[in-house]
């Protein structure tokens, strides 16, 4: 997959260099010449100066073929922007947006595109958020060991109970969302083609989580 990373501080060349260790093709995106330094002489992708919301510097940065979008610079507002050109001009389907303030970033998770606190967050988390295709992180509480993840069901948990879920993963479901509406699940929900959950998890057993949400009840073993 090709990933558009916006910002070459230090998250963005972290998860630059991460992403390109595991074999994914990356595009930097920085206002300095000079950040791209941080990349390493090892660094094989391409290295675009501009601004991140600029649409010929994204086009440069190939985002019109990327899978992802990560908008982790300095500037909350340059994030918002370049991810909401991502999203609604591009059409890129996995955005993440690192945020400082945290009003908006509450704001910005209504609009569907997670946004990831500086702390915290680290590049792990924020590289399995932005690599996620049904999983994201929406809340962790101060100590940083329970979190609120939103899970999109997947083809595997169609027509399955909600109760097989939690006992594959761990997790607990804290509420549904269904046709657009909020509802309190119970030990009885049968999951249904476009139902979005929120779960209660703690971290250590996040990534089961991910793993059966994508490969089913024998996916993530366990802990």
């Amino acid at each position: 997959m090709h990933v558009v990373v916006m910002g070459c501080g230090r998250v963005g060349s972290a998860i630059a260099r991460r992403l390109e260790e595991v074999g994914h093709s990356v595009a930097v995106i920085d206002q300095d010449p000079e950040a791209f330094r941080r990349l390493g002489p090892d660094f094989a992708g391409r290295q675009v100066t501009g601004l991140g919301f600029d649409r010929q510097t994204l086009l440069d940065a190939g985002i019109d073929s990327a899978g992802a979008f990560a908008a982790v610079s300095s500037g909350d507002n340059s994030n918002i922007i370049s991810a909401r050109v991502a999203r609604e001009t591009f059409g890129v389907q996995h955005v993440v947006a690192r945020i400082y303030d945290s009003k908006r970033a509450e704001v910005f998770e209504r609009m569907g595109i997670p946004s990831v606190a500086t702390v915290p967050w680290t590049v792990n988390r924020l590289m399995r958020e932005l690599l996620s295709v049904k999983v994201s992180e929406l809340w962790r509480e101060p100590t940083g060991q329970v979190l609120l993840m939103r899970v999109t069901v997947t083809d595997v948990w169609v027509g399955r109970r909600l109760s097989e879920l939690e006992v594959a993963s761990g997790a607990r479901a804290a509420w549904l969302v269904r046709y657009g509406e909020a509802q309190l699940p119970t030990a009885a929900t049968v999951l249904q083609d476009g139902d979005q959950l929120v779960v209660a998890s703690t971290d250590a057993i996040s990534q089961r989580v991910h793993e059966v949400v994508e490969a089913g009840p024998g996916g993530g073993g366990h802990p």
